[in-house]
């Protein structure tokens, strides 16, 4: 038995399942707004699932298709693929696996999503490429994860309309914001491999300058996010608080101490998610 956890903690540790604590809360967030209230358990649990599917996959793509890569940096050649303790067939069956539970999780929502599937996944194959080619990659990593949220909306009204996009664009140029500050750790080795990203690109001051641009255009999408959704007190609170909390996390790392970036990155972000998605739930239920 020690043994299986053991294993199965690989693919934990492979797709840094702790780290769903940022989409997740926004996807659940969008599933509330668009309710004005707390969806049914049968809605919630297929969002659920169909959210573990698409970041468990897109999660291991990214870790296939950067093996090499990860390999070569110090940082990341721990990782399960390059330091040997998974095999490519071993994550690319993890893959299918994944997708299985996004398909089963998408066909037991509305129609529409039936057919919305296959553009989160290609977006999925795509980000790990951009890195190559554009600084822009961190947009493309945002824009993937900020389809969670429009994902959620769409699931519980069961139509496109434009109010999901706010939201999935606040996530996404809030992801997109603080993945320009984790490049951070890495603008060395990528200048030396030319991998791209905007600190290795402009330099480390013109990055977390970016972010804080980011991250400001990230608060104001969702004060319309709030406005569009005809939101109370309750929610705009959030969003005041969270602001307050991306300041926080821009000046830890304002003096480009990287020795911080774990704190920016991870428990920051992860309490900015929570805190959203708490406000958020409060409001519906204080003013369904």
């Amino acid at each position: 038995m020690s043994g299986l956890l053991g294993y199965l903690g690989l693919f934990v540790r492979l797709v840094k399942f702790e780290h769903s604590i940022f989409a997740l809360p926004f996807a659940y967030s969008g599933a509330f707004i668009a309710r004005g209230g707390i969806p049914g358990f049968r809605t919630m649990l297929w969002i659920t699932l169909a959210m573990v599917g698409a970041r468990s996959l897109a999660m291991a793509l990214n870790r296939l298709i950067d093996a090499g890569i990860d390999a070569l940096n110090p940082r990341t050649s721990g990782r399960e693929l390059p330091a040997g303790r998974l095999s490519r067939v071993e994550v690319w069956a993890f893959c299918v696996a994944s997708l299985a539970v996004l398909l089963v999780a998408v066909f037991n929502l509305p129609r529409v999503t039936w057919y919305l599937w296959p553009i989160p996944v290609a977006a999925f194959v795509i980000y790990p490429f951009t890195k190559r080619w554009t600084w822009l990659c961190h947009l493309f990593l945002g824009a993937s994860i900020g389809l969670g949220p429009v994902g959620a909306w769409v699931a519980v009204t069961g139509s496109v309309t434009w109010q999901p996009f706010l939201l999935g664009a606040a996530a996404a140029i809030w992801i997109a914001g603080f993945d320009i500050i984790y490049a951070c750790m890495d603008v060395d080795f990528d200048r030396d491999r030319g991998i791209h990203s905007i600190p290795a690109d402009f330099g480390v001051g013109a990055g977390l300058w970016t972010t804080r641009l980011h991250h400001l255009l990230s608060v104001l999408l969702l004060l319309g996010v709030g406005a569009a959704a005809d939101r109370h007190a309750m929610f705009f609170a959030g969003v005041a608080v969270c602001a307050g909390l991306l300041f926080y996390e821009n000046w830890v790392v304002r003096t480009r101490d990287l020795s911080k970036v774990g704190l920016a990155f991870m428990t920051m972000n992860g309490i900015i998610s929570m805190v959203f998605w708490a406000f958020t739930t409060a409001d519906v239920l204080l003013f369904p």
